[in-house]
């Protein structure tokens, strides 16, 4: 009997997958050859018409982000130092190095100063390629150099444009993954309009332009795309060495072009080791995807001067530790229901600790303390106990950091998105149960095909991957908002691949007796049209009223603020302040920072702490020693922090401060009984009153409606 697995179609091509393949005794007459020529000349135009349609989509929606861009701020004619102003807080600071690179008399002085640089933090120097992720920067910066273009476009715009250009590379590679996961180019049409219309929560390129997800999240769907297609089955071995090559580049672009790369790839790693645990991934492709996130990790610690934060990575000690425990327990895969439910528990067990051992090895050895914030951020969120540190803390009162908001389902099903991912998930969620079920136990295969046929779709390892990958990833998104644009870019691939899916079509039709190959056909590509049509119809004139709106840039007391800086005081002045503030610093004036927002390093963490006591309840000598001791000239205080009101109470930076320094929190409400009155009152707001135990430390040297700027006096 001819079964399913029989089948012989083209791959990643719209060719019906339902029809058995020919017997092989039968000898190919006239009319099968001319279907034969006939099915190829119609996959080769089907592959044609979906590949042009994926460039043609690609770039639309670069095209579209640029013009959202340009709209918004006016970006083409306001003024250079606008146009930096508004690569706010961490953005600035990574887009300032790429200005120092262009700035540079020559490429290897531009690189010197990266390695030896003593501007990002005072009275320190630090090499900047081991601490942040800027190689795409330096990159940038040396092809504008070398490239003839310097007459028709300015530095800004050859950066802007290159991050707008890789949003059409994200958007063909979700297309691409959803076309290969059902077969149809259809799929990937409607998995790049969703991504369009849900644009708000898919992404953040327009007003965050150089924020280091943007450049890395391209390559992370890249890197989904070629996993999806080495995952599916009679690959040939070229094939295969070619698709593990595409893996290795994109995990290494993605992993050296943002710093939380290790903790995504490994709930990727997790998904792996699920489905390899439950038989439904081939050992043999998952151990090679174990070796290539190793590989392209440590790969980058060598680019990155060995890095700490990437040596002591929970992922490199997972998959070592997942290799080891499969030498260990080789027949991991052998027996009935029970015994493999107990060499199962064993494996995760043994996985586990082995995990937690080397990883406590490797920082105990190396002395790491890089992301200790991450590990105390994430006990005090999930309510493994209070705390009082600063850093957890920051990072809890941030709305960036908490729970996903519920509008955002709201929005997501507007474009009938959630409603139809939810659909898909559950269908394939209990299959999946179904059949991970039925490995452990052990059953012959095609027999339980023939009798639960609905499961097929569970059965196809690239599927399997994609539903375990959106579950975890649903989970952080849930947990963490700002996450949520690793999840709903490929809510839109699971749930477009769902709708077309002619296995999903099938199990329905089948569970209600109305399954014919026709009828299904008809349903796969009816329905994602009808869907199109209603997108197409509901969100069409809103795009085109939000291309039309135009606004403009402003901020003039921050302009103001940086223009004073740039001519008012010396070139090697070191300025205190607001983290985010410092970037903007740094970027439009050039002069050295105390601290500045990327965190991920213990003693700028600390640095930051003490700066941040000029928004404390301190006293202006120990204010005034604490700067001097990091070679302070000037120091910026916002009332916008000062005051602030944006967040509740016990979440502002002076309650975080405060409850740091045992202090009681500013307002009514209540204070933990440990917390005591401050002898001194609020820094910022006292030294606006020009008392002279104040004015022998500091003179106001320039003030506007949002920001004070004090010199600090040179005592022997």
């Amino acid at each position: 009997m001819t079964t399913v697995r029989q089948r012989r179609a083209g791959k990643g091509t719209e060719a019906a997958e339902d029809q058995p393949s020919e017997e092989k005794n039968v000898k190919p007459d006239g009319k099968i050859l001319s279907d034969h020529t006939g099915g190829k000349l119609w996959n080769i135009l089907s592959i044609s018409v979906g590949g042009i349609v994926a460039l043609s989509l690609g770039l639309l929606t670069s095209v579209y982000v640029a013009t959202l861009h340009e709209n918004d701020l006016w970006f083409s004619n306001i003024k250079e130092v606008e146009r930096e102003i508004s690569f706010r807080t961490e953005c600035g600071l990574y887009y300032s190095y790429y200005k120092q690179m262009i700035q540079a008399a020559s490429i290897q002085q531009g690189l010197h100063g990266l390695v030896y640089d003593n501007k990002t933090e005072s009275v320190r120097t630090i090499n900047i390629l081991e601490r942040m992720n800027v190689y795409q920067e330096v990159l940038l910066s040396i092809l504008y150099r070398i490239l003839p273009i310097q007459q028709y476009l300015e530095p800004v715009y050859f950066y802007i444009y290159t991050l707008f250009g890789l949003q059409a590379v994200y958007v063909i590679a979700l297309y691409v993954t959803s076309w290969l996961l059902s077969g149809t180019w259809l799929s990937g049409l409607l998995a790049a309009c969703w991504y369009i219309t849900n644009r708000t929560d898919t992404t953040r390129v327009e007003f965050t332009i150089p924020l280091r997800e943007n450049w890395a999240l391209p390559f992370f769907a890249v890197q989904i795309a070629a996993i999806t297609y080495l995952l599916r089955t009679h690959l040939q071995p070229v094939q295969e060495r070619l698709t593990l090559t595409a893996v290795f580049i994109a995990t290494f672009l993605f992993s050296l072009t943002w710093q939380f790369n290790q903790f995504m790839m490994l709930i990727q790693a997790l998904a792996l080791f699920i489905l390899d645990c439950f038989d439904m991934l081939p050992t043999a492709k998952v151990t090679w995807l174990y070796i290539i996130q190793i590989s392209a990790l440590l790969l980058v610690c060598v680019l990155q001067f060995f890095n700490s934060m990437i040596l002591g990575s929970l992922l490199i000690s997972f998959n070592a530790s997942v290799l080891i425990a499969r030498t260990i327990q080789k027949n991991l895969k052998k027996g009935g229901l029970l015994n493999r439910l107990g060499k199962l528990i064993l494996h995760v067990l043994l996985v586990l600790c082995l995990t937690l051992l080397i990883n406590k090895f490797i920082k105990r050895s190396l002395n790491l303390e890089s992301d200790e914030h991450i590990f105390k951020f994430l006990k005090a969120k999930f309510g493994f106990g209070a705390t009082r540190d600063f850093d957890a803390n920051l990072y809890l009162c941030e709305e960036a950091f908490g729970l996903l908001p519920l509008n955002t389902f709201s929005r997501l099903s507007d474009t009938l998105l959630f409603y139809v991912y939810v659909f898909v998930l559950f269908l394939m969620t209990v299959a999946a149960v179904i059949v991970a079920f039925q490995n452990l136990s052990g059953s012959n295969q095609v027999q339980f095909m023939e009798k639960m046929e609905e499961c097929t779709i569970t059965l196809k390892p690239d599927a399997a991957y994609n539903l375990i990958h959106t579950v975890l990833f649903g989970c952080l998104a849930l947990s963490t908002m700002r996450m949520k644009y690793l999840w709903t870019s490929h809510m839109c691939v699971f749930a477009s691949f769902g709708l077309c899916s002619t296995e999903v079509w099938k199990l329905i039709l089948k569970c209600i007796h109305l399954y014919t190959s026709q009828r299904t056909h008809v349903i796969k590509y009816s329905i994602p049209i009808i869907t199109l049509l209603y997108i197409s119809y509901k969100f069409w004139p809103g795009i085109m009223d939000e291309l039309s709106e135009l606004r403009e840039f402003y901020d003039p007391d921050t302009v103001e603020l940086m223009n004073w800086i740039k001519s008012s005081t010396p070139n090697t002045a070191v300025f205190a302040g607001s983290m985010q503030l410092l970037a903007g610093v740094k970027l439009c004036t050039g002069r050295t920072l105390t601290n500045h927002p990327h965190y991920e390093d213990k003693n700028l963490r600390e640095r930051t702490k003490q700066i941040y006591q000029i928004y404390a309840k301190r006293s202006p000598e120990d204010v005034y020693r604490i700067l001097r001791s990091f070679g302070t000239d000037y120091v910026i205080l916002e009332d916008s922090i000062c005051y602030e009101r944006r967040h509740s109470r016990g979440c502002r930076l002076r309650d975080l401060l405060d409850i740091a320094n045992g202090h009681i929190m500013d307002g009514l409400g209540e204070n933990e009984p440990d917390l005591k009155p401050s002898l001194y009152p609020r820094f910022c707001e006292e030294i606006k009153k020009n008392l002279p135990s104040y004015t022998i430390h500091f003179t106001r040297v320039f003030q506007n409606k949002t920001f004070h700027v004090y010199k600090l006096a040179k005592h022997k």
